[in-house]
């Protein structure tokens, strides 16, 4: 397996490193290490028939030697280093996302989605900076006009930025943008529940549970057939403090519930043969996030 090593030094003084399994890895030396704000020690590792002496650093060891699995009691393979796991390349519009392919940068507009040549001009300059997707909020029948304009002017003045629809509560809505927008975001816990009612749901046997899964599917279907048709990314994306009643009833409101909130909604997807999707865990509390991943 190999590496590239990029070394970088924050605001905080942190040395901080990002790797990708792209291009060969050369051992930086310890001059351009110290200059990078990494401790460099002079000790030398153990030389072998196939290897060869190579400066020791403490974040450096760690990429040349990284442990195959997470060690007993930890939830991650390295503290220093991202582990990219091999995953089903999902393409958002021109944007590979996944495995090996580098990092996609996505951000928000923040104006009025009502208010056409605002939002093109925000994305047209977030664009520029370097942005690879942006991400606009659709709440209604307004916004989703919008949104068929917006993405036929961007085009017009040489913007293909894939684009992204944030939905809440509107099926329909999310279907009509995915005639413009390359990717469709979803809230599992509310887009066929509707507004969260904080209702405490008592179900007697899985028949009761089972019963809502079908709504759901009833209602989730013509959107996965659309995104699949017309080759539209999806993210199914968890919210915990927006968990369904039927989740939190049956789940609790556990990392447990935020990953079977988001299943209920992948299971469909690959029932109807559409797998170019990702997932989303967003929680306030860091922990809840990390253990729903």
């Amino acid at each position: 397996r190999t590496f590239h090593l990029r070394a970088a030094v924050n605001r905080q003084g942190w040395s901080t490193v990002a790797s990708m399994a792209t291009t060969p890895l050369v051992a930086p030396s310890a001059v351009a290490l110290r200059g990078k704000g990494v401790r460099v020690s002079t000790a030398r590792v153990a030389r072998s028939p196939r290897t060869r002496a190579v400066p020791r650093a403490s974040l450096a060891d760690e990429i040349l030697a990284p442990p195959a699995v997470p060690p007993p009691g930890e939830y991650c393979e390295s503290y220093a280093r991202a582990v990219r796991r091999p995953t089903r390349t999902v393409w958002i519009g021109k944007v590979p996302v996944g495995s090996e392919h580098p990092i996609a940068l996505q951000t928000m507009t923040t104006s009025d989605t009502r208010d056409v040549q605002k939002t093109v001009e925000e994305v047209m300059r977030v664009a520029d900076a370097g942005a690879d997707i942006c991400r606009i909020t659709v709440q209604g029948n307004k916004e989703a006009d919008a949104c068929m304009e917006i993405r036929e002017q961007l085009f017009k003045r040489g913007y293909d930025i894939p684009l992204v629809a944030d939905i809440h509560f509107a099926p329909k809505i999310a279907m009509r943008v995915a005639d413009a927008f390359e990717k469709i975001r979803i809230n599992p816990g509310n887009f066929a529940d509707g507004r969260k009612k904080f209702d405490v749901i008592t179900y007697e046997d899985e028949d009761d549970y089972r019963r809502e899964l079908e709504e759901i599917e009833e209602v989730f279907t013509p959107l996965v057939e659309k995104c699949k048709k017309l080759g539209r990314a999806m993210r199914i994306g968890t919210n915990h403090g927006s968990l369904s009643a039927r989740i939190l009833s049956y789940y609790g409101d556990t990392p447990a519930g935020m990953v079977e909130s988001a299943f209920e909604f992948a299971r469909i997807c690959r029932k109807h043969d559409y797998h170019n999707f990702v997932f989303s865990m967003k929680a306030s509390n860091p922990l809840v996030m990390v253990q729903a991943y």
